[in-house]
């Protein structure tokens, strides 16, 4: 048994239409939407009733894929926007960037929150966390050299 590759992160949100303007901004590209529901979808979730929208995106490169999904039936449970960065569970998703200060200034102009700073890790990248809409928190690293 070996895996063959990371397919995709998924994540659950209130606001599809922000969410994948969030990710669109940062430079992924929309590779479909739609809607799923039906016995199949449940069994393989463990739910009942399940009605989920969906949109896939994928890094520029095409390598790396973010699942994004807007429950409609059951009612996705509430988590906590504001979890700081060292609550256990999945906590963020890490992007290469060609230019941090760009990005960052472009997210922030449309509301996304610099959680600490930008800051250098030696001689090899520049770093920082952000946090958007409904609190998805990712790293973005700028390579140096």
């Amino acid at each position: 048994m070996t895996i063959l590759r990371m397919d995709n992160v998924g994540i659950v949100v209130e606001d599809l239409a922000a969410a994948k303007a969030f990710f669109v901004e940062l430079g992924l590209e929309v590779l479909g939407e739609q809607t799923v529901e039906g016995e199949w979808v449940d069994r393989v979730v463990g739910l009942e009733g399940v009605r989920c929208d969906i949109a896939m995106l994928a890094t520029p490169d095409g390598h790396g894929r973010i699942e994004l999904m807007r429950f409609h039936a059951p009612t996705a449970r509430e988590g906590d926007p504001h979890a700081p960065a060292n609550t256990l569970g999945i906590r963020r998703i890490a992007f290469a960037v060609d230019d941090i200060d760009a990005t960052v200034a472009g997210l922030k102009a449309r509301g996304t929150e610099l959680i600490g700073g930008v800051e250098r890790y030696e001689d090899s990248y520049r770093l920082c966390y952000v946090r958007g809409p409904e609190g998805i928190m990712l790293m973005l690293a700028e390579q140096l050299g």
